[in-house]
């Protein structure tokens, strides 16, 4: 279930805040703060998890995602920072009008964005 708060060491924190994590210039960041501006559903989980094992993951979901023609922003450079990042993170789910879900990484403490990734949900129209 996705929420419209983030969770942050217990601390609720709001969409502004979310959208100013989200102030990157590069495509995936642009596409999840856009789809949230529209009202996208999203949560941030509580507890960290390893960059490393993370960007191990996610490479092979870039592989998968390459082999099957699906269509993600900024999956490879969500693939690097990780694996360059070598502190925990804590992850987080941006559900945009079910045509894109956005993964987002944060630092441990949640006060800044490490990368961001989006994979779509359905094919594009026509």
């Amino acid at each position: 279930m996705l929420y419209n708060t983030i969770l942050a060491g217990g601390e609720a924190v709001e969409r502004d805040r979310l959208e100013r994590l989200l102030g990157g210039d590069d495509e995936a960041s642009a596409a999840a703060r856009a789809a949230l501006r529209a009202g996208a559903s999203y949560i941030v989980w509580d507890g960290t998890t390893s960059a490393e094992s993370l960007a191990r993951i996610y490479g092979r979901r870039l592989r998968h995602t390459l082999r099957k023609g699906i269509e993600t922003t900024g999956l490879e450079q969500a693939v690097q920072r990780l694996d360059r990042h070598r502190q925990p993170v804590r992850l987080g789910q941006m559900a945009a009008d079910g045509s894109w879900v956005f993964m987002l990484f944060l630092d441990q403490d949640g006060s800044a964005l490490v990368a961001c990734t989006g994979v779509r949900q359905t094919p594009p129209e026509p």
